[in-house]
């Protein structure tokens, strides 16, 4: 290598099955901007143009949530998704809502990729081998690159069981530290990439503990990496969510590693002419949808959001709706991050479908206030543990009907402070109605009397709206930081 050589490398993360334009957040000050942004057609164009003017120095990466999130994804369980990643042209993939259609399902799928699906960490129960292969190793300018991939850890952790039938996963830390060795000794590789779906700082705790990874794709949090971070000479990038952004990681490289690098996060605004025929293709999959999922059901007078860590607006719409329902004390759903903004004005069935695509039924439960204390304490724990390989969600629980005062900087134990149900402090004895959805909204391991209704949750949506036609869902101070 007389000379450095360079590389590019494109990140797309999170995408959640987003396959056209749609509205994202930005924030301006102290007031919240949406956008039109996103869309494969405008992913397309943009890294045919960075191919273009870099032949042969280009890798584009996938870093997982890619073939579930929206109508048309689930609705095929993830297979109308294939041609479109096929003609993206990824070098590689990793995983988490990946397997919400069960294990067998995507192992079928990733058969039909062009590409490879990595994960360290995830096993077959029956005999503990690894269901998809540690790592690949691509020649790309002249340079040896190994490409190490980690799945999400939570899948068999606190998903719905049937996400992990026959299959479990570790957190791939030890195993990450064996083949990052067998890369640079035996491999001889140039350079080390880790595409992961731990999180953000899952990743940055990784980097810190593991010599020679040169760059660690991150995945999961959603986070909006505007600069790059730098630890233990590993760069560390994310790309926001929803396919509305993309990481650009160019590299300049000689015998000694990475000489010089630069970084830019690339908003995927609506101005970016779309590539024709990956237009083309996404209408093939939306178009026998489009009068369905585009029929208005209501009006929102609030920006119904998910980018707030403690509470967010579109899940008190979701959980006013179960509550209208099926009347009970509280209610419970779990803390996605997932899920494209609705701004004030009409929503759609889309938009229903965009919030909640798993539709599960909705289920009552009866909590006593000792259960619904400890169950709160161990969310907020696997939300803001002190080590980051402790934390497993997305953001904390969603909650109505309680408010919980907490010290979020306090210990695993000793973090909520005060707990309020319908206005009252809560009486650890008493036994509480309450409704929820998913296993993650209440674990199974807390409650008595767990019932399902007969009514999901895009039902429940739809017919809130028909008797309340305007939305309104403030945050009301279910979870309260102090």
């Amino acid at each position: 290598m007389s000379r450095p050589l360079e590389l590019s490398i494109i990140q797309l993360n999170d995408s959640h099955g987003y396959l056209e334009l749609h509205p994202e957040l930005f924030w301006k000050g102290n007031k919240i901007n949406h956008a039109m942004v996103g869309g494969y057609p405008r992913i397309s164009s943009i890294v045919k143009e960075i191919r273009n003017d870099n032949p042969g120095k280009v890798m584009f990466f996938d870093g997982g949530d890619t073939i579930h999130g929206t109508y048309p994804a689930i609705k095929k369980e993830g297979f109308s998704l294939v041609p479109l990643l096929n003609e993206l042209d990824f070098n590689a993939m990793t995983a988490h809502w990946e397997f919400a259609y069960g294990p067998k399902n995507f192992e079928k799928l990733v058969k039909k990729l062009h590409y490879p699906m990595l994960a360290i960490n995830c096993y077959r129960k029956k005999n503990n081998k690894l269901l998809f292969p540690p790592y690949t190793i691509l020649e790309v300018n002249h340079l040896r690159i190994g490409i190490v991939g980690i799945a999400a850890t939570i899948v068999d952790k606190v998903m719905p069981a049937k996400f992990s039938e026959g299959i479990y996963f570790t957190l791939g830390n030890d195993e990450l530290s064996h083949y990052v060795t067998q890369l640079k000794n035996e491999e001889k590789v140039d350079l080390i990439i880790v595409l992961s779906h731990l999180g953000f700082p899952q990743d940055m705790k990784l980097a810190q503990e593991i010599n020679n990874i040169d760059i660690i794709l991150s995945s999961h949090t959603h986070n909006r990496i505007y600069r790059p971070l730098l630890t233990n000479n590993t760069i560390v990038i994310q790309s926001g969510c929803h396919g509305s952004f993309l990481g650009r990681l160019d590299l300049e490289l000689t015998v000694t590693g990475i000489k010089k690098f630069s970084h830019k996060l690339i908003t995927v605004f609506e101005h970016i002419k779309p590539d024709p025929p990956m237009e083309e293709m996404v209408n093939q999959v939306m178009d026998p949808y489009r009068e369905y999922l585009n029929t208005v059901v209501g009006q929102t007078s609030t920006s119904l959001n998910r980018n707030t860590v403690l509470e967010s607006t579109t899940d008190n719409f979701l959980l006013q709706s179960i509550l209208d329902a099926f009347p009970a004390e509280m209610a419970f759903s779990n803390g996605w991050r997932y899920g494209a903004p609705i701004p004030p004005g009409p929503v759609t069935m889309n938009d229903l479908w965009n919030i909640i695509p798993v539709n599960p039924l909705v289920v009552r439960v009866k909590l006593t206030g000792r259960e619904l204390w400890t169950m709160m304490e161990e969310n907020l724990e696997r939300t803001f543990s002190r080590n980051p390989y402790n934390q497993m969600g997305g953001y904390v629980k969603r909650c109505m009907g309680i408010n919980t005062y907490c010290k979020i900087e306090n210990p695993y134990g000793y973090r909520i402070q005060e707990i309020f149900v319908q206005g009252k402090k809560l009486e650890p004895d008493k036994i509480y109605d309450a409704v929820y959805l998913t296993s993650q909204g209440v674990p199974s391991e807390y409650g008595r009397e767990h019932s399902s209704t007969n009514k999901r949750a895009i039902e429940v949506l739809e017919n809130y709206l028909e008797r309340s036609k305007i939305i309104e869902a403030p945050l009301v101070g279910s979870i309260v930081a102090i």
